[in-house]
């Protein structure tokens, strides 16, 4: 996507050890007018894969919920996303796997309250960034684990150096990045 590559190249911050920073228009400050646009393209790329029932969009709170509460709307679905700690409302039970974060560099438990996922979804998984694979894969473990189909993988920003790609070889949906970013030293590679 034209526009998400020279935002990126314009506003992105590469801060050192294959992070860049895109907070002033992804996942700190959010540009709902880009996040829309970007959606449509998400959809419009999912359609052309074979995509078409959706009915629920999951990610990872909090920077995943932006891109895929609006890629929800693509579908006419819900959105979920999955809660990285237990707070003292949640009182079901819940679907449970673990993630390490890219950035903080933590383990994070990511739940899914059983009541919103079953047998009959049909999910699409949707996240700011595709690095390791880690969170992705966490997502695609609780969806599994619930019952319902996955029908498809989609994130904003891929680091195809870090291969989480070939992290998620094992589900065997489209999986779809609007931009990619490489790294040789202090240099930006987006494409």
């Amino acid at each position: 996507m034209k526009e998400l590559v020279e935002r990126i190249r314009l506003d992105g911050v590469h801060v050192g050890g294959g992070i860049v920073k895109v907070d002033s228009f992804l996942n700190h400050q959010v540009d709902p007018a880009l996040m829309e646009r970007m959606a449509k393209e998400l959809h419009r790329q999912f359609i052309t894969a074979g995509v078409d029932k959706v009915t629920h969009v999951v990610t990872a709170e909090a920077s995943g919920i932006a891109i895929a509460l609006t890629t929800a709307a693509q579908y006419a679905a819900k959105l979920i996303f999955a809660r990285k700690g237990q707070s003292r409302v949640m009182t079901g039970t819940y679907y449970v796997s673990e993630s390490v974060s890219r950035t903080r560099g933590t383990t994070s438990e990511l739940m899914i309250d059983r009541r919103f996922l079953g047998a009959e979804d049909h999910v699409l998984i949707v996240d700011d960034f595709l690095a390791t694979g880690s969170t992705l894969n966490a997502l695609a473990s609780l969806v599994s684990e619930s019952g319902a189909g996955l029908v498809g993988v989609g994130c904003v920003i891929e680091k195809p150096a870090e291969g989480g790609r070939e992290a998620l070889s094992h589900i065997r949906v489209p999986i779809l990045s609007l931009a990619r970013i490489n790294f040789s030293g202090n240099a930006m590679a987006v494409y």
